[in-house]
């Protein structure tokens, strides 16, 4: 985007704000972008503000005022439901070799994730997922459920009570009703999202009690509107394609601070795994 995000305009601006701009700021984050999306009047009324403080708070922030805000934040919406075929520029300036400007572009997402999700966040996701008195439900969209896969396939082999959830929705009541109060319900959704895994998300909370974690990217998936925590990770890489090199660094180190710490627990898994496995050789013979 041309333009940095309301979002990040908010955060930048949070510690000039008065009570009733806390308050307002907080109205709009917790349902972001959707809670920019009414009317001032209602906005106002939802964050007991006035609206002209709302238009004071507009320009405090860098904005001319709500019109500019509410087309922003429409932007944004759009922008996170572009195809590869919006994306696509043709004649795209390559910055020496080909395949070394790709990786160097990977690289400098990969550089600035640690800027998007704070070590702090990251030591409580973390925390949560490895907490054995919780199982983990774990899915992703179309393209991101090989994150998800990534991340259920080494979780299992370092804890247990962890379920990758198949793509098909018919299944999806199963596991719904597998979930009791406290259950880790992780979803990886990446623009162009898929509505149905924010219906399964407010399933899981309210439903079922499940604690929502979404790794999403900076547009932020309407899985968020549930979720407790929210990793957004850069995604972009200049091309036809999103990356998911930053989404998979950070999925290694969740998985890889688990199993390190609480190796005694992993290695004693991880050897139990390996003697049980059946391998192609064990089938054939």
């Amino acid at each position: 985007m041309p333009h940095m995000q309301i979002r990040y305009k908010i955060e930048q601006a949070s510690d000039t704000f008065t009570k009733g701009e806390r308050k307002l700021a907080a109205a709009i984050l917790s349902d972001y972008p959707y809670a920019g999306l009414s009317s001032i009047q209602d906005l106002a009324k939802r964050s007991e503000v006035s609206a002209p403080s709302i238009s004071r708070f507009m320009t405090k922030i860098g904005l001319s005022g709500y019109q500019e805000f509410h087309r922003a934040l429409i932007a944004e919406l759009k922008d996170g439901d572009r195809s590869p075929v919006e994306m696509h520029v043709g004649d795209r300036h390559i910055e020496g070799d080909y395949l070394s400007d790709f990786l160097a572009k990977a690289s400098a997402q990969m550089a600035i994730a640690g800027d998007a999700i704070t070590e702090e966040q990251f030591n409580r996701v973390c925390a949560l997922l490895a907490n054995p008195k919780h199982s983990i439900y774990v899915i992703g969209g179309r393209i991101s459920d090989t994150i998800a896969a990534h991340l259920s396939f080494h979780l299992r082999q370092a804890r247990r009570g962890v379920y990758h959830l198949p793509s098909d929705p018919e299944t999806w009541p199963e596991y719904l009703l597998r979930m009791k109060g406290g259950d880790i319900f992780f979803v990886v959704d990446f623009r162009r999202y898929q509505k149905a895994l924010a219906s399964l998300a407010g399933l899981a909370r309210n439903e079922r009690g499940a604690r929502v974690v979404v790794m999403t990217d900076k547009w932020i998936s309407p899985v968020a509107r549930h979720a407790s925590d929210v990793l957004p990770v850069p995604i972009e890489s200049g091309t036809l394609w999103d990356t998911y090199s930053s989404a998979l660094a950070i999925t290694e180190a969740i998985v890889t601070r688990i199993a390190e710490d609480n190796w005694a627990h992993t290695k004693d898994r991880i050897e139990s795994w390996d003697k049980l496995r059946v391998t192609k050789k064990d089938s054939i013979e």
